[in-house]
């Protein structure tokens, strides 16, 4: 022990400068042999050492630093991070003690530093000072960028600061060159506010402290690049700031070409903008606004689609020799998706036909042919005699291949491959097979072999926290709480967890009147807490309830099998085990598995003979409960969260059953009790969900939608997210498929974001091609959230016209087809979007040739109005009267 390492041990950063300074080389060299087996014990401190931990790691980054004579090893020792466990550098203290070093040995320090990602942000006081004490180049990593534009102030002081810092000339274009924009240059709310990044820039180059050009010139490769929303926002702000000239916007032409055609909408609007600007002035070639044209024409964007048409119809007022080289592109829209575009470009074609030769003629006659069959007549009194339509070629409904259920693999047979499996699902929890696979190998080769499988964890896992440092007291309260998934039963493997505290936690009962979270994650946890117990007391020598599918199914004669070999060695099953695997069972069992398990004579077996038979005690939790109604069409939306509390009869409230009490354990006696939906007022955060959930019950698809539907509801009611992650799981799972389902993928299609949407589309595709699908439940249900404002049609729209992309145009009108009459039928104004939704209806009919009627139809395309929702119910209605004079239903 020295005067240092106590001052290091006590944390004392203030006083190792003047501890270190006096020290020799070799004086220094014998103090960081001692730093180092200080820096081992470090790791072995208990968590609940962490503020004496903390302490005492930033004076040995000091210490340390002060001791190295190495510019590398300095850089390494500095910038280790289970020292500094995320707390900043004490910078001042460092400077002080490194200043007496060499400048180019301080530089090469700073340039290493700079390049350590993880940490040359948060280390920018100390990198800036040591670059300096040396005088060396700057460094020009991102993270030191970074580190830059966070240690500005912000609000009025920003500007002053930026004039005064010496770096500014050279790290204000490396601000444009960084992976991403530094966070707090995009942290302004107000366009205009005159103390932000944006204003700041721009005065800066207004003064000559930074050239004007390469802040223009790297504004528009930012923009061209592409990026984040937020910093499109940034960049395209300091744009508009910088007001350029008209030479400057000359200048960059192809580069507004480029963010028209490829840019995000704001960026390509912006683009367009000054490209039209250019166009009308004279000051963009005719060539170039075709080429640009054609690739605005054909994104998704509707507003940029026709602002193009716009743009193109009075470039053609103003200059019509141009007609020759501009019609035939405003003639590729004529094969737009969107109808309403089609007839745009067909008008401005027809305005301006007569300007052109027959040669161009002649093309843009062709072309008139991808117009929609309701444009025909519009464009035959355009062109005259239209190209003869092509012999249609027979529908083709395309759906997903029937998912195959794919058997679950065997346990890793050896102890190598199963121990690297249980690290990487130590890492990663999500893989629901590789987790059964591993929780039965590790009962398997511990029944075995504990020993040899405790020293092989014991090596791969040898940084967890309960193999290092923790106590056995903090181990056993924190497993306690949670099993931290295969890690509790490792850790019982490798006697890191006490018998009496995992008997505890195993005997302890289920909460009571709680919600899904709890009660579906408390069966995984149950499992866990067993199978750790049991290694240590009585080993088994596997599962019972590992599938022996993918989706958590377990097929009944395999269950069968499992309990006659119990039964030979003697060994008697686990009852959370046990209870899990009744749940997963199918219930297609042949009859001869069920005299097979009455045949064994086992109290289990006899039981799993009554469950299979229908004879063994019931379930209300998973039984069919009377169907409830739908909310009132005029009911605000926020009531469908009251109504959804109580949408199964499994989820309302059930007398407590004694035999479920009796037969099952703690774990799952919210069997025979009320369960609250997920979201419905539980405390859990959003994202606490599992991919466990499904494989907990694989046969009982309705029972979990009804649990889960009020988070999907919320995604589109509450604008939440990732509420429907939930839907192609169960809609690959066993079970019937009932309202509760069909009612959760019609609020998957209307959710607020694109990835619940698609989610929904995914479980409504995979239902169709199994046959699963009840399309007019879904489209009645449809009809009703449409009605009581809980999805909104923009959105339906859009999640049917993705489904319909795919090839399922039948499956799609299928749904749609009993939904329109109730949405056509409301009195008052039209809902907005309800016209997206009769487009790709249309589009569905024509495609896959339907025929019929839907009830109100008519009124509407009679009634004469240019609004989007006559035109395209004209549109339907014509669709669906193609190829005979059929009566429509009214």
């Amino acid at each position: 022990m020295s005067e240092l390492t106590d001052a290091v041990r006590e944390g004392r950063v203030q006083d190792i400068p003047g501890l270190v300074k006096p020290l020799g080389a070799a004086d220094r060299k014998t103090e960081l042999a001692a730093l180092k087996e200080l820096r081992k014990e470090l790791g072995r401190w208990s968590w609940d050492r962490w503020r004496e931990r903390r302490r005492a790691g930033l004076a040995l980054i000091v210490a340390g630093a002060g001791c190295h004579t190495g510019a590398a090893a300095t850089a390494s020792w500095i910038g280790a991070r289970e020292m500094r466990e995320g707390f900043r550098l004490p910078h001042a203290e460092l400077l002080d003690l490194l200043a007496e070093r060499d400048p180019d040995w301080l530089g090469n320090v700073a340039h290493r530093l700079a390049g350590r990602a993880s940490t040359a942000q948060m280390d920018y006081p100390l990198i800036e000072g040591l670059v300096r004490l040396s005088g060396c180049e700057i460094p020009a990593t991102d993270a030191f960028v970074h580190g830059w534009a966070e240690a500005m102030p912000s609000h009025g002081r920003l500007l002053p600061a930026l004039r005064a810092d010496p770096l500014v000339r050279t790290m204000v274009p490396r601000l444009f060159e960084t992976a991403e924009l530094p966070a707090p240059v995009g942290w302004y709310g107000d366009a205009e506010e005159p103390h932000h990044w944006p204003t700041a820039l721009t005065v800066l180059a207004e003064e000559g402290v930074v050239e004007r050009s390469l802040l223009v010139k790297c504004t528009i490769a930012r923009l061209l690049r592409g990026g984040r929303p937020g910093e499109a926002a940034f960049f395209l702000n300091l744009l508009r700031r910088l007001g350029l000239t008209a030479d400057e916007e000359r200048e960059h032409l192809a580069d507004w070409i480029g963010m028209a055609a490829d840019g995000s909408s704001t960026v390509a609007g912006h683009a367009q903008g000054v490209l039209g600007g250019l166009a009308l002035a004279g000051g963009l070639p005719v060539r170039s606004l075709a080429d640009m044209s054609r690739s605005v024409l054909f994104r998704p964007e509707k507003k940029l689609v026709r602002a193009q048409l716009v743009l193109l119809g009075k470039v053609l007022r103003a200059d019509s020799g141009s007609a020759g080289e501009l019609l035939p592109v405003v003639a590729e829209a004529f094969g737009h998706e969107d109808t309403a575009v089609q007839e745009r470009a067909l008008k401005l074609v027809g305005s301006r036909l007569s300007a052109v030769g027959a040669e161009v003629r002649a093309e843009l006659t062709l072309a008139a042919g991808a117009l929609s069959p309701v444009h025909r007549a519009r464009a035959a009194e355009v062109f005259g005699e239209l190209p003869a339509e092509p012999e249609p070629v027979p529908y083709e409904e395309i759906l997903p291949p029937v998912p195959v259920p794919a058997h679950l693999a065997p346990a890793p047979a050896g102890i190598a491959e199963l121990v690297e499996e249980v690290v990487a699902l130590v890492v990663s929890r999500e893989e629901v097979t590789s987790f059964e696979r591993a929780l039965d190998g590790l009962v398997r080769h511990a029944y075995r072999d504990r020993a040899a499988l405790a020293d092989a964890l014991k090596d791969a896992l040898a940084d967890r926290w309960w193999l290092d440092g923790e106590s056995e007291k903090g181990r056993d309260r924190r497993f306690s709480r949670l099993p931290h998934g295969l890690e509790v039963v490792a850790a019982s493997i490798c006697e890191r967890v006490s018998v009496t505290a995992l008997w505890n936690t195993r005997a302890r009962a289920a909460v009571r009147q709680s919600c899904a979270h709890t009660v579906l994650n408390g069966v995984t946890e149950a499992r866990l807490w067993e199978a750790a117990y049991l290694l240590r007391t009585r080993p088994l020598p596997f599962l019972l309830a590992t599938p022996t599918w993918e989706t958590g199914a377990l097929d009944a004669d395999v269950l069968v099998e499992r309990l006659s070999e119990y039964e030979r060695l003697c060994a008697a099953p686990a009852p959370v085990d046990f209870a899990q695997a009744l749940l997963r069972v199918r219930r297609d069992a042949h009859p001869e598995a069920v005299r097979a398990a009455a045949a064994l004579g086992t109290s289990e077996a006899g039981r799993l003979a009554a469950w299979l038979s229908g004879d063994g005690t019931a379930l209300p939790a998973l039984d069919s409960g009377p169907e409830h109604r739908r909310p009132d069409a005029d009911a605000p939306a926020g009531e469908g969260r009251h109504w959804l509390e109580s949408v199964t009869g499994r989820v309302g409230a059930v007398r407590e059953r004694l035999a479920i009490h009796r037969e099952f354990p703690p774990a799952f006696r919210w069997l025979g009790s009320p369960v609250r939906p997920v979201g419905s007022g539980c405390h859990h955060w959003t994202g606490s969900e599992s991919v466990h959930w499904p494989a907990v019950l694989p046969e009982d698809r309705e029972t979990l939608a009804g649990w889960l539907l009020p988070k999907v509801a919320a995604c589109a009611e509450e604008d939440q997210r990732g509420g429907s992650w939930w839907l192609p799981a169960l809609a690959e799972s066993g079970g019937p498929a009932g309202a509760g389902l069909h009612r959760g993928v019609a609020y998957g299609l209307g959710a607020r974001h694109p990835d619940d949407r698609l989610s929904a589309v995914d479980a409504l595709l995979v239902l169709a091609a199994r046959g699963d699908l009840d399309a007019p439940l879904l489209g009645r249900e449809l009809a009703g959230l449409v009605a009581s404002g809980a999805v909104k049609p923009k959105r339906l729209a859009d999640a049917a016209r993705t489904a319909a992309a795919t090839g399922a145009c039948a499956t799609v009108w299928s749904v749609l087809a009993p939904a329109l009459p109730a949405l056509l039928a409301e009195t008052g104004p039209a809902r907005p979007g309800l016209g997206e939704v009769l487009s790709v209806a249309a589009e569905c009919v024509e495609r896959s040739g339907a025929r019929g009627g839907i009830p109100g139809l008519a009124e509407w395309a009679g009634r004469g109005s240019t609004s989007r929702l006559a035109a395209q119910a004209a549109r339907l209605l014509a669709a669906l009267r193609q190829g005979g004079d059929q009566t429509m239903a009214h």
